[in-house]
Protein backbone atom coordinates (compact mmCIF):
# COMPACT_ATOMS: atom_id res chain seq x y z
CA UNK A 1 0.00 0.00 0.00
CA UNK A 2 1.42 3.43 -0.89
CA UNK A 3 2.39 5.65 2.02
CA UNK A 4 -0.12 8.33 1.03
CA UNK A 5 -3.05 5.96 1.46
CA UNK A 6 -1.75 4.77 4.85
CA UNK A 7 -1.36 8.34 6.10
CA UNK A 8 -4.84 9.21 4.83
CA UNK A 9 -6.31 6.16 6.58
CA UNK A 10 -4.55 6.94 9.86
CA UNK A 11 -5.97 10.49 9.98
CA UNK A 12 -8.86 10.92 12.46
CA UNK A 13 -12.34 11.35 10.95
CA UNK A 14 -13.13 14.38 13.10
CA UNK A 15 -11.36 17.45 11.69
CA UNK A 16 -11.93 19.33 14.97
CA UNK A 17 -9.75 16.91 16.95
CA UNK A 18 -6.49 18.83 17.42
CA UNK A 19 -3.22 16.98 17.04
CA UNK A 20 -0.83 17.04 20.01
CA UNK A 21 1.17 20.26 19.90
CA UNK A 22 -1.25 21.86 17.48
CA UNK A 23 -2.01 25.56 18.00
CA UNK A 24 -5.76 24.84 17.94
CA UNK A 25 -5.37 22.80 21.14
CA UNK A 26 -4.67 26.00 23.10
CA UNK A 27 -7.98 27.73 22.42
CA UNK A 28 -10.22 29.17 25.11
CA UNK A 29 -11.79 26.65 27.55
CA UNK A 30 -15.29 27.08 26.08
CA UNK A 31 -14.17 25.80 22.68
CA UNK A 32 -12.25 22.98 24.31
CA UNK A 33 -15.33 21.96 26.30
CA UNK A 34 -17.49 22.10 23.18
CA UNK A 35 -15.03 19.93 21.27
CA UNK A 36 -14.87 17.50 24.18
CA UNK A 37 -18.67 17.30 24.30
CA UNK A 38 -18.83 16.65 20.55
CA UNK A 39 -16.25 13.87 20.82
CA UNK A 40 -18.06 12.38 23.81
CA UNK A 41 -21.42 12.47 22.02
CA UNK A 42 -19.88 10.77 18.98
CA UNK A 43 -18.31 8.12 21.20
CA UNK A 44 -21.60 7.44 23.00
CA UNK A 45 -23.47 7.16 19.69
CA UNK A 46 -20.93 4.64 18.40
CA UNK A 47 -21.01 2.73 21.69
CA UNK A 48 -24.80 2.49 21.59
CA UNK A 49 -24.66 1.32 17.97
CA UNK A 50 -22.06 -1.34 18.83
CA UNK A 51 -24.15 -2.61 21.76
CA UNK A 52 -27.25 -2.80 19.57
CA UNK A 53 -25.31 -4.74 16.94
CA UNK A 54 -23.97 -7.15 19.55
CA UNK A 55 -27.49 -7.70 20.89
CA UNK A 56 -28.74 -8.49 17.39
CA UNK A 57 -26.00 -10.98 16.56
CA UNK A 58 -25.96 -12.67 19.99
CA UNK A 59 -29.63 -12.86 21.05
CA UNK A 60 -29.08 -15.53 23.71
CA UNK A 61 -26.38 -13.53 25.47
CA UNK A 62 -28.50 -10.36 25.20
CA UNK A 63 -31.49 -12.13 26.74
CA UNK A 64 -29.37 -13.48 29.60
CA UNK A 65 -28.01 -9.98 30.24
CA UNK A 66 -31.56 -8.57 30.32
CA UNK A 67 -32.59 -11.27 32.80
CA UNK A 68 -29.61 -10.52 35.05
CA UNK A 69 -30.39 -6.80 34.95
CA UNK A 70 -34.05 -7.48 35.78
CA UNK A 71 -32.99 -9.66 38.73
CA UNK A 72 -30.68 -6.90 39.99
CA UNK A 73 -33.51 -4.39 39.75
CA UNK A 74 -35.94 -6.68 41.61
CA UNK A 75 -33.51 -7.32 44.45
CA UNK A 76 -32.40 -3.70 44.82
CA UNK A 77 -33.47 -2.14 48.13
CA UNK A 78 -34.14 1.58 48.42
Amino acid sequence: MPDGEKRKRDQPDAPDAPAPGDARGRQDPEETDAARRRRRAQFLRELHEAKALRDRVQPRRARAARMRQAMRMRTFRW
